[in-house]
């Protein structure tokens, strides 16, 4: 039993660090993400919204943050109007199995958007093909973009599909994902 303690704190130790070392290499961020927050404000108080898209835990990321949105983030407010793509499975299965899995995010923001509102996509690699396809259909329909990403920011940042950026500079998915959901939660 003690052996097991120990490896389990001796693991906590370790992943504690390596969080710590992510917050610091984040802070840096600091300026481009109170950008970012004044253009959601912008794009809410003009009446747009904010359509939200990830893959597997950054799907999950997406839903927790649109739900911060419309529900309610640390005080009582009236609700911000926030959609996470993520979450209607119908549409999902059918873009996916009559458009091809990279397309499933673009069709909604095909349907969904408006100029006037805002896509931010989620991918920790910047390499996501359902999530660049779906910046560039926010694009070419008059939506702002913006990414939370990681490592060197991928095919997002080299090719600039966002209007903002904020690259969490780690190498671990795990760690690029808590700090996502820490920006997300900046945000609101």
């Amino acid at each position: 039993m003690k052996n097991d303690r120990t490896a389990v704190e001796s693991l906590f130790d370790r992943l504690y660090g390596d969080h710590r070392a992510a917050f610091e290499a984040t802070r840096p961020l600091l300026a481009q993400a109170a950008t970012l927050a004044e253009a959601v404000i912008s794009v809410l108080a003009a009446g747009g919204k904010i359509l939200i898209c990830g893959n597997g835990g950054s799907a999950a990321d997406a839903q927790h943050i649109a739900t911060e949105f419309t529900v309610r983030f640390e005080t009582t407010r009236r609700g911000l109007p926030a959609i996470a793509l993520t979450t209607d499975s119908s549409a999902l299965t059918a873009a996916s199995n009559d458009l091809g899995y990279e397309q499933v995010f673009a069709r909604q923001v095909e349907a969904l958007g408006r100029p006037g509102d805002m896509l931010i996509g989620i991918t920790p690699s910047g390499h996501s093909p359902n999530i660049t396809a779906a910046l560039s259909a926010a694009r070419a329909e008059g939506l702002a973009t913006a990414c939370l990403t990681g490592r060197d920011g991928g095919e997002i940042v080299a090719k600039a599909l966002a209007d903002h950026c904020l690259v969490v500079p780690h190498g671990s998915t795990a760690r690029i994902q808590e700090m996502h959901i820490f920006l997300g939660h900046l945000l609101c």
